[in-house]
């Protein structure tokens, strides 16, 4: 078995790779590989998953527009102000009816709120987050978000969504990037474009929320960091600026559209390649470490986050088209 888990860990991740596949079935042979055999090189796995994420996302910019880009983007920025705000007050008051506790209610609604794993591994270090508090918030958010991969698209196709509408909807109520990528890729094209460009506006709030909470943390705990080795280090999502980069480039290059729109193509493989890499990070242990009261949390900021983002597409064509 030793032999074996590798050999098909790889066979899988090729198959990913392939035109066959798609984000969702991706997604689907990663988790049932990781709660059977396991899967192997857990670490060398979440930073692979990491870095084809950042790809796949800068390939598909070459994919969109600029004029598009800035437009949906500009119009996503004061949108998800308003569900991010939405999103942390409901999780603040939740958490203390649920008795949830404080810093992984916190990590739970910034992970609703903004995207998922990434908003949390970066907000964690800044509130000085314990290791319990991290797995328990990325665990929460983890399973929603793979579910949604799978449920968004079903739910799409059964309310007649038209494409900027389920793109507004699948960026706004879906947790992590992969998977508001995945699910619009597989609803259709401009879905895909509406909900990249909303889905990294979105994202941008990262840093000053992070500066924010720094800053309050510092408060809660009375005591200022005395030197660079002791602040908190924010993760900046710099691979936004390449994927607004390679629409740039799409713009001022019209001869090489084909080209891009190759790399466009390719990069939809990469995503699902990704999404079967982050399907084989999910242990058991991480679903031993969720308890019910946080995911009763996750699951209730989730539906509102989820309710929101859909009534705002209902009401998107106006705006994005």
């Amino acid at each position: 078995m030793s032999i074996l888990r590798p050999i098909l860990f790889f066979a899988l991740a090729a198959f990913a790779l392939s035109p066959w596949s798609s984000p969702a079935l991706s997604l689907l042979l990663g988790l049932i590989f990781a709660l059977t055999l396991g899967a192997p090189y857990p670490k060398q796995v979440k930073r692979a998953s990491k870095l084809t994420l950042q790809a796949a996302v800068v390939g598909l910019g070459f994919g969109l527009a600029l004029q598009t880009m800035l437009r949906v983007g500009a119009n996503g920025l004061q949108i998800t102000l308003i569900t991010i705000l939405i999103t942390y007050l409901i999780g603040a008051l939740l958490g203390r009816i649920l008795k949830v506790h404080r810093k992984s209610s916190l990590l739970i609604a910034t992970g609703t709120a903004i995207c998922g794993g990434s908003a949390i591994a970066a907000v964690g270090p800044v509130i000085h987050a314990s290791d319990e508090e991290m797995s328990v918030s990325l665990g929460t958010v983890f399973i929603l978000n793979s579910i949604a991969l799978f449920l968004f698209p079903w739910i799409g196709h059964l309310l007649q969504l038209p494409q900027i509408g389920f793109g507004v909807w699948a960026a706004l109520g879906i947790h992590d990037t992969s998977s508001v990528v995945g699910a619009a890729a597989s609803y259709g094209h401009e879905a895909l474009g509406i909900a990249t460009s909303i889905k990294l506006a979105r994202a941008l709030w990262i840093v000053p929320l992070a500066l924010l909470f720094a800053w309050l943390e510092t408060r809660h705990v009375r005591k200022q960091a005395e030197s660079d080795a002791h602040r908190p280090k924010i993760q900046i999502p710099w691979f936004i600026g390449l994927f607004v980069l390679a629409s740039v480039l799409r713009s001022l290059i019209p001869a090489a559209t084909n080209s891009f729109n190759v790399i466009a193509d390719v990069s939809r493989n990469v995503l699902s390649l990704t999404l079967f890499l982050i399907g084989t990070g999910l242990s058991r242990s991480a679903l031993k470490s969720v308890g019910a009261r946080p995911f009763i949390l996750g699951i209730i900021l989730w539906v509102i986050a989820g309710s929101i983002g859909l009534l705002v597409s209902m009401y998107s064509a106006s705006v994005f088209s």
